[in-house]
């Protein structure tokens, strides 16, 4: 048995593959790779820069503008947020600016400028990230700081609907993919925290934080 690096509940012997084991949570429902097969940071680099690559960033721009233009529509006045864990091209900071807003950017790799999870923001949008977290709990609670009360927080990740097809999904290939979720993990987050699960789907998870953020406490 190893703890869930999530909720830190014992989690249950899962699955082997051809090169790595994996746990699942009973309780939060994550699915998380053996620590001991992570790979070492300079290769992790390595396959992390690939998504820089053009295709890659198209998409990561197709998530960022419309979730952007939605939460206009919901507040008034410049929007300030935060691009987690990914990097946008120039062409889609230009956009975003010349519709009066503002969107830091953090990258551990690419981006690794700490003053920016000082602030807090309007939204956070996380592509295609919430996957790489070796250590979630701890990345969860920094997101709990940067957003402000009313906040928005969008997370596109593939969810796993069926763990009995766990061991025939590709994504799970990925060496840098550690940690798969469920919505089921995602509506264990919001009832332990001071965010409320709006949509959860596919790839798409969209949450906001109560404007009472003494309601409730994160327990994980």
């Amino acid at each position: 048995m190893n703890p869930c690096p999530l909720c830190s509940y014992q989690a249950d012997f899962f699955l082997q593959d051809k090169k790595r084991a994996f746990y699942a949570c009973s309780q939060c429902g994550l699915v998380f790779a053996n620590p001991q097969s992570h790979l070492m940071p300079n290769l992790e680099r390595q396959r992390y820069g690939r998504a820089q690559r053009s295709s890659k960033q198209k998409q990561l721009s197709q998530f960022v503008l419309p979730l952007l233009q939605q939460i206009s529509q919901q507040q008034t006045g410049r929007l300030t947020g935060l691009n987690f864990g990914r990097v946008l091209d120039e062409k889609s900071q230009h956009t975003i600016y010349e519709a009066g807003h503002v969107v830091n950017q953090y990258d551990p790799f690419f981006a690794a400028d700490q003053s920016v999870l000082t602030q807090r923001y309007d939204f956070v949008c996380c592509y295609r990230v919430f996957e790489h977290f070796r250590h979630p709990n701890r990345e969860w609670k920094l997101l709990n700081q940067l957003i402000k009360p009313n906040g928005w927080l969008a997370v596109s990740t593939p969810l796993m609907t069926d763990k009995a097809l766990f061991s025939k999904w590709h994504y799970k290939n990925n060496p840098t993919h550690v940690s798969f979720y469920q919505q089921a993990t995602f509506e264990y987050l919001a009832s332990n925290s001071d965010f409320e699960l709006l949509f959860a789907s596919k790839d798409l998870v969209l949450m906001q934080k109560t404007s009472k953020p003494d309601i409730k406490r994160i327990h994980i």
